[in-house]
């Protein structure tokens, strides 16, 4: 019985690393052909004109990467100051109508978000925020605020309030039972909900295109057209690099709270 379960176990493993790995594989391969036809099993040549064409500065992807990660950051930040008390509100204290309003903040990622990206558009427009960074960065809370809310919810469900209580009897300030208390206890909450609103807010084409009207340029508005285009190099550099930029930014997060969580393990020793 143990063996089958081993054996089980393992089949589920591999399979899960198939079929994570092995497309990232062919699209690393697909980033440094030059030809591959069909029903070859491996490229015909090897090339660097997909990455050439890429770092070339009169293309503007490098721009447009620091863009996004412009507005990412952004959005990441003002996502968190909205939901770290909205989620303490929604997953600490007991009010008439919570349970509507936790199904209420989901609405912005039910709703489509056509329906009311145009209408705000509109409003955009009169106060002058459209074709804008600060525009697009304020429209991108729209579809991410809601993950956040939601994640940092559940983290103050299971945390509760017990501690910080404690600390307020002690004689703790509210910043001082929030900085030395609360932050240190939420930081997988954070962390998971900070990389949440940035890959939300990195992969936005509709929402920065119509209130960017063009002139704000994101690296998903440059992948796209190409991906539609059929050149699968290119498509594939700039995929590579879409992904990795993902995973950077969930590292530097992750080295970031880290050094917070062992800075706060300090200050209690």
């Amino acid at each position: 019985m143990e063996d089958r379960s081993k054996i089980l176990r393992l089949t589920l493993i591999y399979s899960l690393f198939f079929v994570l790995v092995f497309p990232l594989l062919v699209l690393a391969l697909w980033a440094f052909t030059g030809s591959w036809p069909w029903p070859g099993l491996l490229p015909q040549s090897w090339t660097l004109e997909g990455w050439k064409y890429f770092l070339n500065p009169v293309n503007g992807a490098l721009e447009a990467l620091q863009t996004s990660f412009l507005i990412g950051l952004g959005v990441t930040i003002l996502a968190l100051a909205v939901s770290i008390p909205a989620g303490k509100a929604l997953g600490v204290y007991d009010f008439p109508g919570k349970e509507f309003i936790k199904i209420f903040v989901l609405a912005p990622i039910i709703v489509p978000p056509l329906a009311v990206t145009l209408g705000i558009h509109i409003n955009f427009i009169k106060f002058g925020l459209s074709d804008s960074i600060p525009g697009v960065i304020l429209v991108h809370l729209i579809p991410t605020i809601p993950y956040s809310i939601r994640i940092l919810t559940n983290v103050f469900e299971a945390v509760g309030n017990k501690m910080e209580a404690q600390a307020q009897v002690l004689g703790a300030s509210m910043w001082q039972r929030f900085i030395h208390v609360t932050l240190p206890l939420i930081y997988p909450g954070i962390l998971s909900a900070g990389i949440m609103v940035f890959i939300v807010s990195f992969s936005q084409y509709f929402l920065t295109f119509l209130i960017g009207g063009g002139q704000v340029v994101t690296f998903p508005m440059v992948l796209f057209p190409l991906v539609n285009s059929g050149d699968r190099m290119l498509a594939a550099v700039y995929s590579l690099v879409f992904i990795g930029a993902a995973l950077f930014f969930t590292i530097i997060m992750e080295r970031l709270f880290k050094s917070g969580e062992e800075r706060s393990d300090h200050f209690y020793l």
